[in-house]
Parts: structure tokens; sequence; C-alpha cells
């Protein structure tokens, strides 16, 4: 069975995990993740997250077997700093992402310390609340080349008839000075345009995806690109696939256009 790919829209810090607090501002994200077993109908043996809050020189993959918690995260309940998420790591896996990625032609790394950061551990609670599913981070390559990136998720292909589930954790709107109403406007106009371009043909999809500063509205919603960049991984992974769309709301955070997309 070939598994879908996912970009997933994270939200903000650890949501998850606050759920009393700001649980009527993430129910829809809450619930579109809370679905993603139900969609893909089986367990995967493991999850590669393409995450948008680690960078390398090189792509560079956490290959710990138990990999701890990166709090990269600031202002948030003294709780939220001793949140535990003990998914296993799988270092096969990561070794095999590795082999894969030189064979390609882009020098990957392994990384025996790296921890879950919050793009993984905030977007997979809410999917795998239990920690039963191996988890493997992969980096994004500093220089945050679209086409690089695109050229990378090709290489993933394969595992997904492996039972690998590749997940692309980022935002479709992620410009934290105007991360309220104020940000209304660049998100509802980048959003548009990022849900007419996973709806196009796949050649004229990928095409357009890699000029997206050329959108409406681009670098005012990605003043940097790397909420964005998981996109064009998961893309590449399935890049002849349909898209569709498991989440999207208009009114996030006081008014912005955020979507999650789905390929396979």
């Amino acid at each position: 069975m070939k598994l879908p790919t996912y970009f997933l829209s994270h939200g903000g810090g650890p949501w998850p995990f606050m759920m009393d607090q700001v649980g009527h501002l993430y129910g829809k994200l809450d619930a579109s993740l809370r679905d993603i077993p139900r969609q893909i109908g089986v367990t995967p043996k493991a999850v590669l997250v393409i995450t948008a809050h680690w960078e390398g020189r090189d792509f560079t993959l956490s290959s710990s077997a138990q990999p701890p918690m990166i709090y990269d995260y600031g202002g948030f309940p003294p709780h939220t700093y001793e949140v535990q998420y003990r998914a296993p790591g799988s270092p096969e896996l990561a070794a095999q992402v590795q082999a894969l990625l030189d064979a390609g032609g882009h020098k990957a790394l392994l990384d025996p310390q790296r921890g879950f950061d919050h793009g993984t551990f905030s977007a997979m609670y809410p999917v795998y609340p239990q920690a039963d599913v191996p988890i493997v981070q992969l980096s994004l390559k500093s220089g945050l080349d679209p086409r690089t990136h695109l050229e990378v998720g090709r290489l993933l292909a394969p595992l997904r008839e492996q039972g690998v589930l590749i997940v692309g954790s980022g935002l479709s709107f992620h410009n934290l000075r105007a991360f309220n109403a104020a940000g209304a406007a660049a998100s509802h106009a980048f959003d548009s345009w990022l849900r007419e371009t996973m709806a196009l043909p796949p050649q004229e999809r990928s095409a357009r995806l890699l000029e997206w500063e050329k959108a409406p509205a681009a670098r005012m919603a990605h003043p940097r690109e790397e909420h964005l960049l998981p996109l064009m991984v998961v893309l590449g992974a399935a890049e002849d696939e349909a898209a569709s769309m498991p989440y999207h709301e208009n009114a996030f955070m006081g008014g912005l256009a955020v979507s999650s997309f789905r390929f396979g």
C-alpha cells in the first residue's frame, strides 16, 4: 500500500498541551490531525517529518533510537517545558533516508543527539497520542532553495510503498509580526493562490510552486520561507498525484487563512 504525503500547518508553539486554554482557537486543526489515522487506514511503519524548525548546512536526520525533547519556544506556561512525547526514533530509517539522498546527489548527515522540536511533537501528538509510531526528523538545507527541496522529495518517494508516512510540518502563513488580524489580507491572498496552485495539473503545479515568490503577498505571508519549504518536499514525494485539503480555516488567530494539504 502506497501511503499519501501531508503538508501540515502545525499551529503555534506547544498548543496541543494547552487545550484547556487555547482549544477554542485550535479545535479545527486538532480535529483534522486526529482524523489522519482514519484517512490513511493503516498504522505506518514509521513517520518521516520534514520540520520547519531545523536547518542544517546539509540535510540532516535525527538518528537516535530515543530522541529527547527540544522546547524551541518562549513565553508559554511552565508545564509546556516539561512536555514529553516519547515516540521512538528509527536509526534504520534514518540510515535508509541518508542513503537515498546520498545516491541522488544530496549529501545527508545523521545526528544522534537531535530531539523532537515543536514542529514535530505539536503536529504528531494529536495524530498519534500514544507515541507508539517511530519518528525520524529531516532538516531543511540552509539556503532554502525550493528546487533542492523538491528534488529531495522525489528521492523519498519509494518510502511511501514501504509503510513510511512522509509529513512536512510548517505553516501556510508564517509572519509572526502579523500573526493576527494584521495579517488577514495577506494570508487570504497567499492561501488562495496556494489552493489554486495545488489544484493544477502536476507539472504546472510544481513549476508554479517553485516560483512561489511571485504569488500575491508572498513575502508578507512568508518573510522567510522555512515554514513553506516542507511543502516542496512532500509534493516532490507524490508529484504526479492529486492534492486534497484536509484542513482549512479562514479566521485562524483573528482572521488568518491557513491550510494543510494531502497528496495521494
